[in-house]
């Protein structure tokens, strides 16, 4: 009976302090949707007032409409859904020859890969401008297809961590049948990939969705992401940020990635846990 008892005060705590934390995390975003609903004479006011008196949900059409909202949303979508791609892939197909290929120094390049995480992409961003703005690819989306071909080093981290484990009988079963490492890649290993898949998609394409600076530096006001446009463009005449609207925008902008990670819980949970990280 005591057993009982004891159990369910240390699972009631548990539970109390999961809800608290959760609060706390996600206050924050509801702070974000009730300012998306507030009137522009509430924002200011004092002492500050929580929620809405009406709550105007015309502000969600007005910041669809106050700028190319949908324009902007496509080119976002575009970059990020180019990016996840092309890294998943090439970072896989890197990862792939890391786990299984035999080839002299291969621990020191790979180490060598791995330092890189360590060199914030601050430092790289100017020389990388300067180095597209000589070959004329400047206000274009290839950039981030160059850079979605090199891969990234945590993502091929994660896919030699799981490739490592996939049993090398299957491998050699393969290879009996006359497939080659082309063929064994993509029959064999991305198969059993889904949930390392579902996570690098997620990770990517959420860095991409919400990236500023490289779209600030490489893109014009034409081809700039929603990211980009949001900061400049919801100001009134005399330059102060419309805050209501800001909010609706930027409630609407995370939807996306929300919806994303949603769908893929369970896969990208699942592929951290078979990567060699638990």
């Amino acid at each position: 009976m005591n057993v009982d008892i004891a159990r369910r005060a240390r699972l009631t705590a548990l539970y109390l302090t999961l809800i608290t934390l959760a609060v706390i995390f996600s206050g924050p975003l509801g702070w974000l949707v009730l300012t998306s609903l507030k009137a522009p004479d509430e924002l200011s006011v004092f002492p500050i007032q929580l929620f809405p008196a009406t709550p105007q949900w015309h502000n969600y059409i007005d910041a669809l409409t106050f700028i190319d909202y949908l324009g902007y949303a496509r080119n976002s979508l575009i970059l990020a859904t180019i990016t996840s791609v092309l890294t998943t892939v090439s970072s896989a197909w890197m990862a792939y020859g890391f786990a299984r290929l035999s080839a002299p120094g291969k621990k020191f390049w790979f180490g060598l890969l791995i330092s890189t995480m360590m060199m914030p992409g601050i430092i790289t961003l100017i020389p990388t401008y300067l180095m597209f703005a000589k070959a004329g690819l400047v206000d274009t989306y290839v950039p981030w297809i160059l850079w979605g071909l090199c891969g990234a080093a945590f993502m091929v981290f994660l896919f030699r961590q799981f490739f490592a484990g996939i049993p090398k009988e299957l491998e050699e079963a393969a290879i009996l049948d006359g497939c080659g490492h082309v063929r064994i890649f993509w029959q064999v290993f991305i198969p059993q990939s889904g949930p390392i898949l579902a996570a690098c998609m997620v990770l990517t394409f959420t860095a991409s969705w919400g990236d500023f600076i490289a779209p600030s530096l490489l893109l014009s006001d034409e081809t700039t992401t929603l990211a980009v446009k949001m900061t400049a463009g919801y100001v009134n005449e005399k330059g102060f940020p419309i805050q209501n609207l800001l909010a609706a925008g930027s409630t609407m902008f995370i939807l996306p990635v929300l919806l994303m990670f949603l769908f893929f819980q369970r896969f990208f949970v699942q592929g951290f846990s078979t990567s060699g990280l638990k």
